[in-house]
Parts: structure tokens; sequence; C-alpha cells
């Protein structure tokens, strides 16, 4: 019988490679490792669990047990993979994509995340778009239009202001300063 386990700060792919090779260590056999979620191929004693539990923490991760606190992680989850590793997509709606991935109705996942997050999923969503935006930056290899244009931003004027708006500071001036303080994704 296979099972889903999730874990709670897996933000990268490179996360994943550090799951996967504690995974190998322990000889637990599994279909897919993304992020936040292992689909083991059966079922874990709990000594394999608990061993399992803490290699993660040693890494900086932990497992999930909680329902409500697995599908905040997951909606975390799928918003980081969408704005970090994914190309744009036409006609985006983050009301019909977490649906799509989660079944569930935008409103109970919006209600549930600001209640165990202390903050809305629109705020955490414009927060990683903050932040993807301050890395597109930093690498000088997009115009602000380019960078608006994939992020789903309507114009680069609307990218600005609300780029303004979370660190008091214009893409402009952020380029040019020294000071690139950027957070880990986890960290948001």
């Amino acid at each position: 019988m296979s099972e889903k386990i999730y874990i709670k700060n897996m933000v990268c792919p490179r996360c994943i490679s550090a799951v996967e090779s504690i995974l190998n260590q322990l000889q637990v056999n599994y279909r897919e490792v993304r992020l936040g979620e292992i689909d083991l191929d059966t079922k874990l004693n709990l000594f394999q669990l608990n061993k399992l539990s803490e290699k993660l923490e040693n890494q900086g991760f932990q497992l999930i047990q909680d329902r409500k606190t697995s599908l905040v992680e997951r909606i975390k989850a799928l918003v980081i993979d969408r704005i970090h590793y994914s190309s744009k997509l036409e006609d985006f709606s983050w009301a019909t994509y977490l649906n799509k991935h989660l079944h569930l109705d935008y409103k109970y996942l919006s209600s549930l995340f600001s209640s165990q997050e202390n903050m809305t999923l629109e705020h955490y969503i414009i927060s990683q778009k903050t932040e993807r935006v301050k890395e597109l930056l930093v690498y000088d290899e997009l115009s602000l239009k380019e960078i608006a244009d994939q992020l789903d931003y309507s114009s680069s004027a609307y990218l600005s202001s609300q780029f303004k708006q979370q660190t008091g500071q214009s893409p402009t001036a952020y380029k040019q300063s020294q000071n690139n303080d950027r957070k880990s994704l986890d960290e948001i």
C-alpha cells in the first residue's frame, strides 16, 4: 500500500535532492519526491518514520502530521513552484491553479492559510513574487517589462508600485543598491 508524506521547508530543487538522498540512505522505496511531499511505495512503520523524521530535521526539514498544516505546506510548495520554477502561463488564476492541484475551494484554502500563517494567502503570494523580482533584478538578464510579464503582472508600472510597497524602494533603486536583502524562500 502506498503512502504520501508531507514535509515542511522544502522550497527548491536542491531540497528535493536532499530528501531523495535521505530516503536512499534509509533504503526507503519511493515513487517520487516533489516540493513538500513524498510518494512512497509502501507505508512506513513507526521505527522508519521516526528515523526519517530525525534525518529530515537534521537537514532543516520537518515531517508534517496534522492535516491542516500539511495542506498549508502544500499551498506554499505550489506557490513557490509556480513563481520560482515555472514559466509564464497564459490566463493564469491562483484560484484555478490551487483548485486544480488540491481539489479544494480557493476561499477555504485562503481562509485556512490565513488562520495557520497569520498572513493572507494573497500577501504570501506577493511576498514570494517580490523575492523573485529581487532575484531577477540581481541577475540583470531581463528588463522590468519582461519580469512583469513572466510573473503575471498586468504592467511593469504595477510591478514597480507593488515592489516599492513591499521593499520601500523602486526596482531600479534596489538594482543599483549594494544592499540586496533577499530572504530565503522558507523565511517568507
